[in-house]
């Protein structure tokens, strides 16, 4: 597995070793050892999630102020545009983003620690994106940042106005 670390410290691309031939292909999508030894640390994934979205899907951003989730994500099918937003108070990269495109074709992954908030945007006709969670889905401790908050300032790929749901579109401002 290739692992490149992004400008935000503990957010990471994880890249897999395709074995490709006529019959089709073969990789490891998740190995335990391998990828605490990528993290530096033992991550215990306790959900898995699985979504579907049309074009111009905008998801997020979402965290959880108690019970953060780290999130292991990856498009199953077509292609997303990913984000990360550091929401850790006390980190050096306090209010960035990193953004990229996962899709089927590349096979990307993109480790997001507890921590940060998440979303993405859909560029394809539709996609499938599964993402292992570090701890349970919370109702009550969910938060959600407006997609585009004017502080973030997220360079987002768009193509038109996305479809967002209402409570994405009632998400809260950066820091408020």
């Amino acid at each position: 597995m290739n692992v490149t670390p992004t400008e935000i410290p503990g957010v990471l691309i994880l890249e897999p070793k395709v074995f490709a031939d006529d019959r089709g292909f073969f990789f490891e999508s998740f190995n335990q050892r391998v990828f605490d030894t990528a993290v530096g640390e033992h991550v215990a994934f306790v959900q898995d999630n699985h979504s579907r979205s049309s074009k111009g899907v905008l998801r997020g951003l979402h965290h959880q102020v108690e019970q953060p989730q780290g999130k292991l994500v990856r498009a199953l099918s077509g292609s997303i545009y990913d984000v990360a937003v550091d929401i850790r108070q006390s980190s050096p990269t306090f209010g960035r983003w990193v953004g990229l495109e996962l899709s089927a074709e590349n096979r990307r992954q993109v480790w997001i620690p507890p921590g940060l908030a998440h979303g993405f945007y859909v560029l394809s006709d539709a996609a499938e994106v599964l993402y292992k969670a570090t701890d349970f889905y919370a109702p009550a401790h969910e938060r959600c940042i407006l997609w585009s908050d004017p502080t973030l300032a997220i360079e987002w790929p768009l193509s038109g106005p996305p479809q967002v749901s209402g409570k994405d579109a009632a998400g809260g401002r950066f820091g408020g």
